[in-house]
């Protein structure tokens, strides 16, 4: 048990040190803040990790923590890229765009929502970037900011 809360401590203290990196290297265009990428991922931190994932929802949240997602995406209003809320509205959660969207996070892609290009993200399993996807439209027409 000590061994299991060590490590997910470990986990949290990567994850931090991860976002302070990343946010304080960041040039930003001004529409997103450190702390609100900063609220967000606490928020992701905080929805558990218990091993109980069975959905993978906190598993897509930790996963899109510890990337480069809340430098172009927030949860509720749009900025350099749509808003997860704007993602999940567009699409129904099925296995069809589970695939279609994970693909499009590891190419990269531009056109579907604006001129804005989306960065491809090749390091990412493909399973990994599905699991980030079930997260995002799990936020279909939903009140929480995080799950």
């Amino acid at each position: 048990m000590m061994h299991k809360m060590h490590c997910i401590n470990m986990k949290l203290i990567w994850v931090i040190i991860t976002l302070v990196a990343f946010t304080s290297c960041r040039s930003g265009t001004g529409k997103t803040t450190a702390s609100d990428s900063a609220n967000a991922t606490q928020a992701i931190i905080n929805s558990g990790g218990d091993g109980s994932d069975t959905s993978g929802t906190n598993t897509g949240a930790r996963l899109i923590a510890t990337n480069d997602c809340l430098g172009c995406h927030e949860i509720d209003k749009k900025s350099t890229g749509p808003s997860y809320r704007q993602i999940a509205n567009r699409y129904e959660l099925n296995q069809g765009n589970l695939e279609n969207l994970a693909g499009k996070i590891i190419t990269g892609g531009k056109g579907l929502w604006g001129n804005a290009a989306m960065t491809p993200h090749p390091a990412l399993t493909f399973e990994e970037a599905e699991k980030m996807c079930y997260y995002i439209l799990s936020l279909r027409n939903s009140t929480d900011s995080l799950k």
